[in-house]
């Protein structure tokens, strides 16, 4: 009741019960009281996916050399925003089509797709800017900023006028989608992702509406 009327968020309750268990537990050492009690579970909710022409609208809306090959490495391997700003330059391998993630989550390394695209784009970029260390470095050195990639993404967004809910996480959520759209078996798409269980990599095949022209409602066959 309390919960309805004061619009108690889900990860809320499940802190306190959390901590009302861990009380029984190691204050009270009555454990077996609260053993029944019920731990709400967070809603799925499906991640927002850009369609292919909203990621290229995107692309096309940026026209810093930097910003835009930033954003088209995010898509082109499906990287965390973390893992874009990681990047060394011997972590670029054009020989191999593929990038190598340093640490990503959960500290794993991995490679993923560095696309033929991408990588004429980012040649020219070098060529320009001469980064010495970090793939995409400030204005005065170091490591790029987080905030700044966002700033970046968000300004793309409102010139292309795509999806106003999309964030630059959006971009990896649609890496993964086209690719199951293109018939990319759902373990190759895990391993890009650097997804520890496929159960996470699943979520893509409730995303995609590859097929959906072919299937017809029951109601068209009735007679009626």
């Amino acid at each position: 009741m309390l919960v309805k009327e004061r619009n108690v968020s889900v990860s809320h309750q499940g802190q306190v019960m959390s901590a009302v268990k861990m009380f029984y537990a190691a204050v009270l050492e009555q454990e077996d009281k609260v053993k029944g009690l019920f731990q709400p579970k967070k809603a799925q909710k499906l991640p927002n996916v850009l369609t292919e022409e909203e990621v290229s609208a995107l692309l096309k809306a940026v026209d810093n050399p930097k910003h835009r090959c930033l954003l088209m490495l995010i898509y082109s391997g499906g990287l965390r925003l973390g893992e874009v700003i990681n990047l060394r330059l011997p972590d670029l391998q054009p020989e191999q089509n593929r990038l190598f993630v340093r640490a990503g989550k959960g500290n794993k390394d991995r490679c993923t797709i560095l696309s033929e695209k991408a990588w004429q784009y980012l040649k020219t970029y070098i060529e320009v800017y001469q980064p010495t260390e970090w793939v995409f470095e400030g204005a005065t050195g170091g490591q790029y900023g987080e905030r700044s990639v966002q700033e970046i993404f968000t300004r793309a967004k409102m010139r292309s006028m795509i999806n106003p809910d999309a964030t630059v996480h959006t971009l990896r959520h649609s890496f993964a989608t086209h690719l199951l759209e293109k018939g990319v078996d759902l373990r190759y798409i895990q391993e890009l992702l650097g997804h520890a269980s496929t159960k996470t990599t699943e979520i893509y095949t409730h995303i995609t509406k590859k097929g959906w022209d072919k299937i017809k409602s029951p109601l068209d066959s009735l007679n009626i």
